[in-house]
């Protein structure tokens, strides 16, 4: 091999998500810096959205669908009395009503705790599963609405960590493909005055935890040397029977 053609990187890298850009913008944010493309993300966030993001680079990629099949931990916020077509605060506002008068946190954090074990959720439209091949959040796009078939899910922790009327916070442990903003959507509903997702932060994703990524802004600045030292070995991210 050619002593000045620097070999490919291999690994898996855990970045914190800024909010206001895609998954798909830090995976080019990635390949341009490297200057290779066989880079993905291990489990999307949206675009509102921060927090722990597993980006795969390499050969890396071949174990994507393990990684995305890990239980999440969440810590989020929503608020009630106001809904919004996208179930999170980038949506436009479809509703608000009042908030019940008696409304108080012991009753706020019983309905959360209403929430907890294995259940069927409904997957918002806004949202990129597909339909016949057509990611639901083009057809919301343009306004249309089609059936959607619910999905199992589990909710195996749930905390109410502050609640300040509109705005409740809470913390959240779930199995892969749970909607949050749907969760809140739905507690909106039983409490009888609407929500919406807030904000929303990803704190694990099964053993590997936010407090142990680096920024982007980090990782650009990143000689290609530390770049190196931060990608963990796929041998140690996953183990040794999904290899």
């Amino acid at each position: 091999m050619n002593p000045t053609v620097q070999p490919d990187f291999e690994g898996v890298l855990l970045v914190d998500k800024p909010s206001g850009m895609t998954s798909h913008d830090v995976v080019d944010r990635l390949r341009r810096k490297l200057k290779m493309k066989r880079i993905g993300h291990a489990g999307t966030l949206d675009p509102n959205a921060t927090g722990l993001l597993i980006m795969l680079v390499g050969k890396a990629t071949k174990v994507s669908q393990y990684l995305m099949s890990l239980d999440k931990a969440y810590e989020g916020t929503m608020k009630l009395g106001e809904e919004t077509d996208s179930y999170d605060s980038d949506g436009e506002v479809m509703a608000t009503h009042e908030i019940p008068s008696d409304l108080n946190a012991e009753a706020v954090e019983a309905t959360l705790k209403t929430f907890l074990g294995d259940q069927y959720q409904l997957p918002p439209m806004y949202s990129a599963k597909k339909v016949d091949g057509v990611p639901l959040y083009k057809l919301a796009r343009k306004g249309k609405e089609v059936k959607r078939d619910p999905r199992f899910i589990r909710i195996s922790e749930i905390e109410m960590l502050n609640c300040e009327l509109p705005y409740v916070d809470f913390g959240m442990a779930c199995s892969k493909g749970t909607y949050v903003r749907t969760f809140a959507y739905d507690v909106g509903k039983k409490i009888g005055c609407g929500a919406h997702l807030s904000d929303l932060r990803r704190i694990a994703v099964g053993h590997f935890h936010v407090e142990d990524a680096a920024t982007l802004e980090e990782i650009e600045e990143m000689s290609l040397a530390a770049f190196r030292r931060r990608l963990i070995p796929v041998y140690q991210a996953v183990p040794s029977h999904v290899l």
